[in-house]
């Protein structure tokens, strides 16, 4: 008999979740009320948007991300849908783009302008109509620009081409109709080329988006489905849903066969909808419950057991919906591996919420930031739809790093040739002299350059490193979008550097006082 360990070793066992202050949520937003099983929040790195209560029609507030505190309430709003809106989401590849979808059977393609909003944005850039019913679901495609699924209460996902230049769009480029009832969740895998849906019908379904065929159908029925998610590469699906006795639970399935699930783990008795979040660079799953204030999050493996808990998230406050920060907006500097906006609408409060792994260190943290999906398609929309799958393109969360991209880069304009000071030499030099070596003369002094200086070089080097970011070596922002990134982390690391400066600043004042302290001690004996 094999002996296993009650404890596991892991990075992210002593993750915790870290609440925003007050001054740093969103307050006196007037949530939506609606009862349908959704997020209601999306957020990239510029703005967060969140569904809203609104007469005569549907509508929903997008915030600049950093204006933060009690908002205007005539604050302007995006409206122009005649029902309630369900269901909002940002598209991965532009910040500034964003669909919605209503029980008015439209989807409505938004553009969100750079500057403040100074009144309601009511003039939308695409229609998309085509539903007979409400729509409830939206999803983009993760590797393909201008791919939008959709799904409504008349049974049909739908497959919308953005890439025209129509305004309003009558008819989809494909329509599945393979469900039988309303369908609940949809997921992609990490280049979208397979989807599964969750239906109310209780089947879990994995489709081949392209034809609209069933790959695989699971139709047990010790577990009713709500939600479904594709974990990553590891192959498996996650499903959240209800037991036979009416219990939460949590039910993992192999992605070739879904007979019989892998392992169940029943939660609680609670009736709210469990939403599942999968961080596949951690491999990290969290479960968020609507109606209640906790956050469980698990560690996923390959192996026996499947599911690893880790510990939860408690709050006294219950979230009706629940926003999450791509990876690439989170904050490096602190450890965040993950980022959480709870829509808390007994308070009209929207609260960031960190996932932290407590490190000592204040440097870039290479073991728990591997390179991840970035913001720019690995696709057009026309070589996905003519059978093309090709991996997300791949990006480093160091600050100033550069793209991890398969593809071979656009050759840049060489830099000028004006001299630079000494003090400035790159670290190696070595590659640089090795491709001048055709151009001119090695000369001795190169040749001979003591030790001494080159461990100078290195001392110097670790001085110009803030918060992991090269000021000598980091390129100058090329787009506005570069632009207001780098504004906004070079104000976070004033602040950081604020707090860095006050604590050393008490730390003095105290060894001030033991020294002062000690000599008063010494002259009475």
């Amino acid at each position: 008999m094999s002996w296993h360990p009650q404890y596991r070793s892991s990075k992210f066992r002593h993750v915790f979740g870290k609440p925003a202050s007050k001054e740093n949520c969103y307050d006196s937003v007037p949530i939506t009320r609606s009862v349908h099983d959704n997020h209601f929040c999306a957020v990239n790195p510029h703005f967060i948007a969140v569904v809203t209560e609104c007469a005569g029609g549907g509508a929903f507030l997008v915030i600049p991300l950093h204006q933060t505190g009690k908002l205007d309430p005539h604050y302007p709003k995006v409206c122009g849908h005649r029902g309630n809106i369900l269901d909002i989401k940002w598209n991965p590849f532009n910040d500034f783009e964003i669909a919605s979808c209503s029980e008015d059977a439209t989807i409505k393609i938004w553009d969100i302008p750079k500057q403040l909003l100074t009144r309601n944005l009511t003039a939308y850039r695409k229609e998309l109509v085509g539903h007979a019913r409400r729509v409830g679901l939206l999803e983009w495609h993760p590797t393909a620009a201008n791919i939008l699924f959709s799904s409504g209460y008349d049974y049909k996902v739908m497959i919308w081409n953005l890439d025209t230049k129509e305004s309003v769009i009558v008819s989809p480029m494909r329509t599945i109709t393979c469900h039988q009832d309303v369908i609940l969740s949809l997921s992609f895998n990490t280049n979208g080329s397979l989807l599964a849906t969750a239906c109310k019908d209780r089947k879990i379904r994995i489709l081949d988006p392209r034809l609209g065929t069933v790959l695989q159908e699971a139709s047990y029925k010790g577990h009713r489905a709500s939600k479904v998610l594709f974990l990553g590469n590891l192959r498996k699906l996650l499903s959240t849903g209800t037991s036979r006795w009416n219990n939460r639970q949590m039910a993992l399935w192999d992605q070739e066969d879904l007979s019989v699930p892998l392992t169940e783990e029943d939660l609680d008795g609670s009736s709210g909808v469990l939403f599942p979040f999968y961080d596949s660079d951690t491999n990290m799953l969290y479960v968020v419950g609507k109606g209640d204030g906790n956050i469980r999050y698990y560690e996923v493996s390959a192996d026996k057991p499947h599911l690893n808990y880790l510990t939860e998230f408690r709050s006294y406050n219950p979230q009706k919906g629940i926003g999450v920060m791509p990876k690439r907006g989170l904050n490096v500097s602190s450890c965040e591996i993950f980022r959480f906006y709870k829509l808390i609408t007994t308070k009209s409060l929207i609260e960031p919420i960190s996932m932290i792994v407590p490190r000592r260190s204040e440097s870039y943290q290479e073991d728990i930031y591997p390179p991840t999906a970035g913001a720019q398609p690995s696709l057009t929309a026309h070589e996905w739809l003519s059978g093309m799958n090709r991996e997300p393109i791949l990006v480093s969360l160091r600050p100033g790093s550069q793209l991890l991209s398969p593809r071979p880069l656009p050759p840049q304009k060489p830099p000028s040739n004006t001299a630079a000071p000494a003090s400035l030499l790159p670290l190696d030099p070595a590659p640089k002299l090795a491709a001048e070596d055709s151009q001119r003369p090695c000369s001795l002094l190169e040749e001979k350059v003591p030790r001494w200086a080159v461990e100078h070089r290195l001392e110097e080097k670790k001085s110009w490193l803030t918060n992991g970011f090269d000021v000598f070596e980091c390129p100058p922002p090329k787009t506005e979008n570069e632009l207001l990134q780098m504004f906004y982390r070079q104000q976070e690391e004033i602040r950081r550097l604020r707090e860095l400066l006050t604590q050393r600043e008490v730390e003095a004042k105290q060894l001030e006082l033991e020294i002062k302290n000690l000599r008063m001690d010494s002259g009475q004996f």
